[in-house]
């Protein structure tokens, strides 16, 4: 059950005739009356001889018990309820007592007999829409503070009596939703999304690691957005706003979205503070890292700063882990900025998903994500990724670790009772998911073969050394499709003179496995990012009974190992 508090007006008549005409897409039908104040309003619906202005002057008669210097300029309470898409088609009756409940819980008509008057519209099997006039009939205003509130605190009741879909509740620091005006616009003109949603995934992308005004700016018009700056007398900037260059009003104007209006946390005093003082944005672009030399190089670095970020969600303090959870964001904003074609779309709708997972009351504690922050640029500056090789796997590599913290994120919010931004994290774990089987197919697929290419004794040295380290889940990673991968690696490590019983345990010391729909998928890449291994071995060699390389003859097909990585990918 949704209900949504509408901007209040001033025409009671004009609402009345949106209510009871066809809808702007001729969606309404059979327009009616499920309800009213006192149960006897006039319906001009289904009442041949009742008319909308009658219904509006009965509304508004209680405007007249006041002189007209003391009538609210906004006197028109509008309040939509909407059932979800999978709840029953609930009948007129049901609807009506829907209606008096909301009224009652937000303070419109409480119930002590001068209440607002009050009526229930409904147009289409999922919704109804409530109309009041804001004076009572004593006189005085309601008092209907925080409605939308106390609205959905009601809704809450009405799905568990009648045994609705129980729709996460908010906390008010989700983005706004575009308006129905705004999705039909977006229907009429063949958008996916609607301006506001794609300003706002926009303005994202471009904060991503960005460490200054000039270069947030520069990016919004690289992306081809328009741009108004509010400037003060001083010249020191207050805010923006931006457009899509083809998306206007009737006027023919561009239709302009202040950042706030984008998403909370995208106003200009919020972005400022990601980049905290002048002095620690100079630190950000002082050089002293290894400079970025293309996109595997970034991936890896962005893959060790995420397994240190997923560390600290899960151990850390509530501000350090709410500032990771944030910056998190921003690197999966530069990671689906930054893909290839076969996983872009899942890892748009991963960042999409992680967005309202950014966000919550928990005061983020900046400074703290630098490394994340950095990350995201890192992958910016580094280009986008053209092909598979080193920077496809090391791509595969970043995805599973991402997914990894998404599903912390989604933990640590649960923990705070954070019930839209864990459903929200989950949600972008399962896009991160399928993003990670579009990129893992082909360097799982290079390193089954390889592992089925070892010498009989070298595998068998890396079961028994899988039983040694993980005696509890040795036999489950030796079944899975993934296990001759997992072989390669360890015989990788131990040629490029690591202790593979060492990397082993270290991968599996600072956070459980047992979860892990593969454990060896998540060892192979763990390993390969703490080992230094490149993410994408070369097909044409493989690992020697003496540790020595040399070229196999090429496996009957490669046919089954592509399957069985899938099968594995999918049991993530």
């Amino acid at each position: 059950m949704i209900p949504r508090i509408h901007k209040q007006g001033s025409n009671t008549l004009g609402l009345l005739h949106y209510l009871y005409g066809k809808g702007t897409r001729e969606e309404h039908v059979d327009p009616h009356l499920v309800a009213s104040f006192d149960g006897m309003a006039p319906d001009p619906g289904r009442d041949p001889l009742a008319t909308k202005k009658e219904l509006q002057h009965l509304l508004d008669q209680p405007l007249s018990l006041l002189d007209a210097d003391q009538r609210p300029d906004k006197h028109v309470w509008h309040c939509s309820v909407r059932s979800a898409p999978d709840d029953p088609i609930l009948s007129d009756a049901q609807w009506g007592d829907i209606a008096r409940r909301m009224v009652a819980a937000t303070g419109i008509d409480p119930g002590d007999g001068a209440g607002c008057r009050w009526a229930a519209v409904r147009h289409a099997d999922d919704h109804i829409h409530i109309i009041a006039t804001l004076v009572r009939e004593d006189g005085r205003r309601p008092n209907h503070h925080r409605s939308g509130q106390r609205a959905q605190v009601e809704a809450r009741l009405v799905e568990a009596d009648y045994d609705l879909q129980r729709v996460t509740p908010g906390d008010g620091t989700a983005a706004q939703r575009p308006t129905s005006a705004e999705r039909h616009k977006a229907e009429r003109q063949g958008r996916e999304r609607t301006a506001r949603e794609e300003l706002r995934e926009t303005v994202r992308r471009a904060v991503a690691g960005a460490i200054s005004e000039e270069e947030f700016f520069d990016r919004l018009a690289a992306a081809g957005l328009l741009i108004r700056k509010r400037v003060a007398p001083s010249g020191d900037l207050l805010g923006y706003k931006v457009a899509l260059p083809d998306d206007r009003n009737r006027d023919g104007e561009p239709v302009f979205y202040s950042g706030s209006k984008l998403a909370p946390d995208l106003s200009l005093p919020r972005i400022q503070q990601r980049w905290g003082s002048p002095a620690e944005a100079a630190a950000s672009a002082d050089g002293s890292l290894p400079a970025v030399t293309g996109p595997s190089f970034a991936r890896r670095r962005a893959t060790a700063a995420t397994w240190q970020a997923l560390l600290i969600i899960d151990h850390g303090d509530d501000g350090t882990a709410a500032a990771h959870i944030a910056a998190a964001g921003e690197v999966l904003d530069a990671l689906a900025k930054t893909s290839a074609a076969h996983t872009r779309t899942e890892l748009r709708e991963a960042a999409f998903a992680f967005e309202r997972a950014s966000r919550s009351h928990v005061k983020a504690v900046r400074g703290h994500d630098r490394a994340l922050r950095q990350a995201a640029r890192d992958l910016v500056h580094s280009g986008p990724v053209l092909g598979r090789g080193e920077d496809g796997a090391s791509t595969a590599m970043l995805i599973d670790m991402a997914f990894f913290l998404a599903i912390a994120a989604a933990n640590w919010h649960a923990r705070k009772h954070h019930s839209q931004q864990a459903a929200a994290a989950r949600q972008a774990a399962e896009h991160l998911r399928a993003a990670y089987q579009a990129a893992a197919v082909h360097p799982m697929a290079v390193l089954h073969q390889r592992g089925q290419h070892l010498a009989p004794r070298v595998r068998q040295r890396q079961a028994e050394l899988i039983r040694q380290v993980l005696p509890e889940l040795a036999e489950r990673a030796l079944g899975e499709a993934g296990w001759p991968a997992l072989a390669a690696t360890l015989a990788d490590a131990q040629i490029a003179g690591h202790n593979p019983a060492a990397l082993l345990a270290e991968a599996t010391r600072r956070r459980e496995l047992d979860t892990a729909t593969s454990i060896s998928d998540v060892l192979v890449w763990r390993l390969r990012r703490s080992a230094h291994l490149p993410a994408a071995p070369e097909s044409t060699h493989t690992t020697s009974a003496r540790g020595s390389r040399r070229t196999p003859s090429p496996a009957p097909t490669t046919q089954p190992a592509v399957s069985a990585v899938n099968d594995s990918s999918r049991r993530r």
